[in-house]
């Protein structure tokens, strides 16, 4: 088997085309070597802790109303030609995002980090839920097949909140600075959200690489 570490933000547009992209090689090719485990990158981590108006947010970040629309707009385009949905109007803020990278983390310990992501990607992109309240993180987490009366009371209190603040300041001095980051058996760094096509072409040579030295 081979670690696919990913770094992300479940805000962050480019980490859910990523992952769906991903996601569409791994359907594929269902004996893929890959062992995945996600990693958090904050993108705002000076965001207050009850997020932001998204408008504001967005035009605050951007110089105004046209430069949101300037940087978002290739985000858009090339969901489009994805085939990846994304409804942006839906969203109404931008959550501070480090309570979503604490559940991701519990949901590890369980077993479940990928449902979870998954349904935190589709909870903000595609049905504009606020994953920076407790409750709807409380839901998230049952869907994915947590105890949400655990997960709320974590929440309530600042565990793993260093540990995970620690993990994102060794990968920004790894380099990382930009998300979504794929490491690949602990080696190879692949920034961005990258095609099915490539993904198939790097599990068929992992693949042709496991064979030729068993023989």
């Amino acid at each position: 088997m081979v670690k696919l570490d990913i770094i992300s933000d479940p805000i962050c547009p480019w980490c859910f085309i990523g992952k769906t992209q991903l996601d569409r090689a791994l359907e594929q090719r269902p004996e893929h070597p890959f062992i995945v485990e996600w990693h958090p990158f904050q993108l705002n981590p000076d965001m207050p802790a009850g997020g932001m108006e998204r408008r504001a947010y967005l035009e605050a970040k951007f110089g105004g109303k046209d430069g949101a629309y300037q940087a978002y707009q290739p985000i858009v385009e090339h969901a489009q030609k994805a085939g990846v949905e994304i409804e942006f109007d839906k969203i109404k803020r931008t959550p501070n995002t480090q309570d979503a990278h604490r559940l991701i983390h519990w949901a590890g310990i369980e077993g479940r980090q990928t449902p979870v992501v998954a349904a935190l990607f589709r909870a903000y992109f595609q049905e504009g839920r606020d994953i920076g309240d407790h409750e709807v993180l409380a839901d998230i987490a049952d869907s994915a097949g947590l105890d949400a009366g655990v997960i709320l009371r974590l929440l309530d209190t600042d565990e793993d909140k260093a540990e995970l603040a620690e993990k994102e300041a060794g990968f920004r001095k790894m380099g990382v600075n930009s998300v979504p980051t794929f490491i690949v058996a602990g080696q190879h760094a692949v920034p961005g959200a990258q095609p099915t096509e490539l993904w198939l072409r790097v599990i068929d040579e992992i693949a042709g690489q496991i064979t030729a030295a068993s023989e």
